[in-house]
């Protein structure tokens, strides 16, 4: 058993090796776990500081965005044969412990994509924030009929199935979201598992802002009706 887990990273000089840090390199019935870093055009020492670390470092010439990140390590991951593939955001909200849960599903049979719910264990988690969250749970319901606690998590996991299957041509935020836009097209088995996010000034203030909102919309309606 082989897993990628990719993680995107802009501009996180200050947090990236922490994260690489305490990651797990070892887990009761895998053979192998690599780190597969992908620097979004990063201007500061993110990807200097990532090559610091064992690890494969995939680069981004410019900033082109969440979505074409995400679809970067995900290619790469297919690519390379791994078993399973775990996406986990750079700026140190996700607790590397939760990641033996968060796959555990996949590894069991139960499903074929795992989301990370941070609405489940909400304590810490700023009023607006779960008003920003809920209001996109519903947005993503309605687009594309998967329901979901948290269509904002940056944890995810996926089986081998669902990496060969998936098609990512988001380019931005909206991701997040448009993955269940594949969950449903393809009619893959998902479930949610309990996280508890890490909140810092830091990870706040790198997460989605109220003004982004529209603009993830807009993108979202484009992609299911002009696309």
């Amino acid at each position: 058993m082989k897993i990628a887990v990719v993680i995107p990273a802009f501009n996180e000089e200050r947090v990236i090796g922490s994260v690489l840090k305490q990651l797990p390199r070892k887990l009761p019935g895998i053979e192998t776990i690599d780190m597969i870093v992908v620097n979004d055009g990063s201007t500061d020492a993110t990807e200097n500081i990532a090559k610091t670390f064992d690890v494969v470092v995939l680069r981004h010439v410019i900033n082109r965005g969440l979505g074409a990140t995400l679809g970067t390590g995900l290619a790469y991951a297919r690519d390379h044969g791994y078993d399973l593939v775990v996406t986990f955001d750079a700026d140190g909200q996700h607790d590397p412990a939760e990641l033996k849960d968060v796959i555990q599903p996949v590894l069991q049979g139960r499903a074929e994509v795992v989301v990370g719910t941070r609405l489940k264990k909400p304590d810490g988690m700023p009023w607006h924030r779960r008003i920003g969250i809920w209001a996109f749970n519903l947005i993503t319901f309605v687009l594309f009929g998967v329901w979901t606690t948290d269509s904002q998590s940056g944890l995810r996991v996926f089986s081998r199935r669902a990496l060969e299957q998936m098609e990512i041509d988001f380019q931005g935020m909206e991701v997040s979201s448009g993955l269940f836009s594949e969950i449903g097209r393809l009619k893959l088995r998902y479930v949610e598992v309990p996280i508890q996010a890490i909140y810092t000034d830091y990870s706040l203030a790198k997460g989605q802002r109220p003004g982004n909102g529209f603009s993830i919309l807009f993108r979202l309606l484009w992609h299911k009706f002009v696309k």
